[in-house]
Parts: structure tokens; sequence; C-alpha cells
């Protein structure tokens, strides 16, 4: 197997040694380039093939949008949408940390999870797992002041999302089959295509993965 191609973006330059250090040190990572500002990143990104982006959001140039980083991610995988991306941040707003793991093709470290993790976060990023780090599942879980439950920014059908919200709430099939005048089979069903888009196949995968949601919440016409 051909050695995982990783450009590096973090505006502190002993970060980056360090990033590049952990990641040449196990076998079939290479590093292909770093970067310090978006604008530097945005070109390398242009001129130079990799599998993954190791990235804090937060560098110099995005800092004044004071949106930790959510639009440079966005940015970037709207112009490369196959490109996986690993941001390691600092940042320990929930709030940003759910509108950037929304992205399932984003995982994501704290800086303060062991670099240890990254070269699994990398691995596991590029064969299409996502990775998050215990600080950042930890922050994730924490409950918000009048905070809701959100399914993320993915294409449900709004039977789909009503359901989704009704299970991580806690009702039940059956609970959920008589509240909406159906058969608890066609819950079911919805439930399991709902996982399907969402890309998950258990119970708390699904309740993970609403909970990390984005807060915008988009529905298709089914």
């Amino acid at each position: 197997m051909a050695n995982l191609r990783i450009i590096l973006a973090d505006d502190h330059p002993l970060v980056l040694l360090g990033l590049k250090s952990t990641l040449e040190g196990h076998e079939g990572l290479s590093v292909v380039g770093e970067a310090q500002m978006p604008a530097g990143l945005i070109a390398l990104l242009q001129h130079t093939p990799c599998d993954v982006l190791v990235i804090d959001p937060s560098m110099t140039e995005s800092a004044g949008e004071n949106d930790g980083g959510v639009g440079l991610i966005r940015r970037i995988r709207g112009e490369w949408p196959s490109l996986r991306v690993v941001v390691v941040t600092a940042q320990t707003n929930p709030a940003r940390l759910r509108a950037i793991v929304a992205d399932t093709a984003v995982s994501m470290l704290g800086k303060a999870d062991s670099l240890e993790e990254l070269p699994q976060a990398v691995c596991d990023s590029a064969r299409g797992a996502r990775y998050l780090g215990r600080s950042v599942v930890e922050t994730l879980a924490r409950p918000e002041p009048d905070s809701e439950l959100f399914v993320p920014s993915l294409l449900l059908s709004r039977r789909q999302t009503d359901i989704v919200r009704r299970l991580v709430s806690g009702e039940s099939i059956v609970q959920i089959a008589a509240a909406l005048g159906c058969h608890r089979r066609t819950v079911s069903r919805q439930k399991r295509m709902a996982m399907a888009r969402l890309g998950v196949n258990d119970d708390p995968a699904l309740f993970s993965c609403v909970r990390a949601g984005d807060t915008h919440l988009l529905e298709s016409e089914i």
C-alpha cells in the first residue's frame, strides 16, 4: 500500500514540528506539505495532491472571522470534497465543535489529547471512518443551556428526522408509532434508512452522531 500523503496546517512552528515528527515516525505516513496561514494552505492544496489534511483551523488569518475556523473547514471541504480532514484544536466551545464535526468526513483531536492518537486518526480518516479524541467526545457530551438535539446536516426526510429526534429523546419504537399513527414496522424501517444515510450501525453511534450534529437541518422532500 502506498504511503498516505498528509498536509499539515498550523500557525505555530513548534506544533507543526511535533505533528510531523509524530506522523513520520509511523510506517506508511508521509508529510508532503506544511502551511502556517490559510492562504498558504489553499495554495498548497491547489498544487499538492494529498489524502489527509491535519489542521488547526483557528490560524492567524481566520481568527478575525470569530467562528473557530468553521468557515475555513467548510471552504476546504467544498473545494476538495474527497479530502479527508483531521482537525487538531484547542477549541472547547461545544457549538463550534459540533458545527465542524457535523461533516462526517472530519475527524477531530483536542490539543489536550495525546499526539500518539494522531496516526490512528489519520489512518481511520483515510479509510473513510471518523476518529474523535477523548477530550472532544467529552466536550460534545456536555449539555448546553436550553440546548436541543439536532440531526446532522444531511438529507433526511421529515419523517426520518422526527423519528430520530424522538428516539434520541428517549421514546421507544412503540411510543413513536402510536404518536405518529403508523405501524411500528414503519418506524423501524425509517430508522434503518436514517441510520444508513447517517453512516451509523447501532443506537449508540446514532445518538452520538445526533448529539454532535450541526444546528441546521436540511430535510429532503421524501
